[in-house]
């Protein structure tokens, strides 16, 4: 049987979106559940549109998220070659003058105008979608050779008549396409360039890829594909295309959509757990047989499996992202919580502070928010309250004490007892008096941390 290798394989043209990066993470816990190779190369032909930094922002953050890939373009292995397109120009053009010679491929002289007209022709027939005809531009031999000589040409392939090209697509089953409704398409572009469908066939094929997951926007791709597969004579991968990720109102994530951050560099800069984030993009769009949804990587490369992969789209919950973020961040070690912490407190003060908050955070910036409350106190009470028995009756049970967390939460109890509260008439008093907050963590906690001063000063305002 032969080793599994899957890939990921962006272009270098900005951040590493949401559906990226559960691209990746699929094709990552497909190949390590099987013992295989992660692959991560690169399409950086589109030149024009690449952005300087755009692959080391994209290897960083999937490193951030715990997908670490066996081959890139920094750690290559040699046996593959090249793992960036712009570096192997010279493979493709070479591959696709050898379909030449085998007459699967010839070379167009159309211009772009040409182009437009035949397309207008068809337009003015009431064909609906372009096919291009390989018999529609007359040149004179001449013409031809001076074409040629300026290399004002492109590649396409020789797609045979009425072919079915057929694939069982790991998640929706069997599709197929008649070569008819494709015609002949690029491989190399007037500018020498392959085209996307040309060069990743090659990648594939010379990566010895076994399998790819990808978008459901590949699937008008993939016969083209198979196509040259078949005129090389390769054994093609097998495919699985993944469904889309929408927003909560079902619309199709768009980039220029500003209801929810898309891009992972957000998250890692807002401080969300990325294992938070790994495990909740492992669920868009796959579950596991026993329905669990906390899981460590670990868990979740034993437990995936690709006949799960979701045949409906998948919705990006933010409410839910931040409850998988949060579940890992209170588990961390305060140790690790507070290196992130921008604190001038002591450590003993910051170890309360994050076992007090760190329940309540889904991200380290969260965390930092509700550091601001006790760095810069608050000096007047800005919600409407009215005087009453409870902080009185607190006051006075709190200052016959020692100023500890637990004598806080026996004043507290001895409160309810005495005036026979409890719940909001009880808790809600204390808190907004005393922390100037509405709503917080466990309230003794939240009130030591202030310290003895501030507290009194505060209470002598309800005395």
């Amino acid at each position: 049987m032969k080793k599994i290798r899957t890939r990921y394989a962006p272009s270098p043209t900005g951040y590493l979106h949401i559906g990226g990066a559960r691209t990746a993470l699929f094709c990552y816990l497909f190949a390590k559940h099987y013992k295989g190779d992660f692959v991560f190369r690169l399409e950086d032909t589109d030149i024009e549109r690449n952005v300087v930094g755009g692959e080391a922002s994209q290897l960083n953050n999937l490193a951030w998220l715990g997908i670490i890939p066996d081959e890139s373009p920094l750690n290559p292995n040699p046996k593959y070659g090249k793992y960036r397109q712009s570096e192997k120009l010279d493979v493709y053009k070479k591959l696709a003058y050898e379909l030449i010679d085998k007459k699967l491929a010839y070379k167009a002289y159309d211009t772009v105008d040409e182009l437009n007209k035949q397309r207008a022709e068809q337009e003015a027939k009431g064909i609906a979608s372009f096919r291009y005809d390989r018999n529609w531009l007359m040149l004179s031999e001449e013409e031809i050779q001076k074409r040629n000589l300026n290399n004002e040409f492109s590649i396409r392939l020789s797609l045979p008549k009425n072919t079915i090209y057929e694939w069982n697509d790991l998640v929706r089953g069997k599709i197929s396409v008649n070569s008819d409704d494709i015609g002949d398409f690029v491989i190399i572009k007037s500018d020498g360039y392959p085209t996307y469908n040309f060069a990743v066939v090659v990648d594939d094929h010379q990566m010895e890829i076994t399998n790819v997951l990808r978008g459901e926007e590949h699937i008008t791709n993939t016969p083209k594909q198979l196509a040259i597969y078949k005129a090389f004579d390769w054994e093609p991968p097998v495919f699985g295309h993944l469904t889309i990720i929408t927003n909560m109102e079902g619309k199709k994530l768009s980039k220029r959509d500003n209801s929810l951050k898309q891009f992972i560099e957000d998250y890692k800069n807002e401080g969300y757990s990325p294992k938070g984030i790994f495990n909740f993009l492992a669920l868009l769009g796959w579950t596991s047989v026993d329905a669990k949804e906390l899981m460590t990587q670990e868990e979740l490369i034993e437990k995936f499996d690709p006949s799960r992969l979701s045949k409906s789209p998948s919705k990006f919950d933010i409410v839910k992202m931040e409850w998988f973020s949060k579940q890992y961040i209170k588990n961390l070690d305060n140790d690790v919580l507070i290196s992130k912490l921008n604190s001038p407190k002591s450590k003993e003060w910051n170890e309360i502070f994050v076992d007090t908050y760190k329940s309540h955070c889904a991200t380290i910036k969260q965390l930092n928010e509700f550091l601001k409350i006790y760095l810069n106190i608050k000096k007047n009470l800005n919600i409407s309250y009215q005087k009453n028995d409870v902080l009185k009756t607190f006051g006075t049970f709190l200052k016959n004490k020692e100023f500890t967390i637990d004598n806080i939460q026996l004043a507290i109890n001895e409160t309810k007892q005495k005036l026979n509260i409890k719940g909001k008439e009880l808790f809600m008093p204390i808190r907004i008096a005393l922390t100037y907050e509405e709503h917080g963590p466990e309230l003794a906690k939240a009130i030591y941390l202030f310290g003895q001063d501030i507290i009194y000063e505060r209470l002598s305002k309800w005395s």
